[in-house]
């Protein structure tokens, strides 16, 4: 048995060796009443281990986790984008008829519209998922590059100095930019809500028999105040973005 450790020290000296302990406690299965006993030693070594192991684990699920999100938001695209060809092609076959058109349009536009409002917000949300989880790796991928390979360049843009979000995207190959909004799937939806909303507002004071320039004229500001909203609102929602 080695000799006990000094007065207030948790090392024990063996042959001109010290080996630093913790004393954790540990859950016995089966125990009295689930209470956790004391006693069991772990090594910094078997803590560095369990702790590469955990993040290995954490890493794999956020990889998996942002492909679930992006592949959700190509499922709603999708949805949203064959309800309205749906809704177009139905839209050809009554074109000439007048009353029926004009029904047709009041039962068809608002029902695009409520779907592309909800396609627009849920497809926001998975874009803040995703950078969520993305920024949560770039950190995993620092901490492999401190500690396993301070000197190389395999986690060398995880380090990168910079806005934690911004260090994350440039590792993907997105550049910073003030326009990167635009490119997302929410913004594709955002602007087929805005023509949407445009032709909708022009159809109705055409059907008002007001001037032809006039409608097209509304329809088109519509449209950009509609654009413009939504786009505002997904960059509320990018600002307020959780730490990771």
């Amino acid at each position: 048995m080695p000799p006990a450790p000094q007065h207030g020290s948790g090392v024990w000296y063996r042959r001109r060796e010290a080996v630093v302990v913790w004393w954790a406690p540990i859950r016995v299965p089966g125990g009295s009443g689930g209470r956790a006993r004391t006693g069991e030693r772990v090594t910094e070594q078997e803590r560095a281990q369990a702790l590469v192991t955990a993040l290995t684990t954490e890493h794999f699920v956020l990889q998996t986790s942002r492909s679930a999100t992006v592949a959700e938001s190509v499922g709603r695209a999708t949805v949203f984008l064959s309800t309205l060809s749906a809704g177009l092609i139905g839209l050809g076959f009554v074109a000439g008829k007048g009353t029926v058109a004009a029904a047709y349009l009041a039962a068809v536009m608002p029902t695009l519209l409520v779907v592309g409002w909800l396609t627009f917000v849920r497809l926001t949300q998975t874009t803040v998922e995703n950078a969520v989880d993305l920024q949560r790796i770039r950190r995993i991928r620092a901490y492999y590059h401190e500690q396993f390979e301070p000197d190389g360049q395999f986690f060398a843009d995880a380090v990168a100095p910079g806005d934690n979000a911004r260090v994350a995207w440039a590792a993907t190959g997105v550049p910073p930019s003030r326009f990167a909004m635009l490119y997302t799937a929410a913004a594709m939806v955002a602007a087929i809500n805005s023509l949407l909303a445009g032709a909708a507002a022009a159809l109705l004071l055409a059907l008002a028999r007001t001037v032809l320039e006039a409608g097209i004229a509304a329809g088109v500001v519509i449209a950009v105040l509609a654009f413009a909203a939504q786009i505002r609102f997904q960059s509320r929602v990018m600002s307020r973005l959780p730490e990771p």
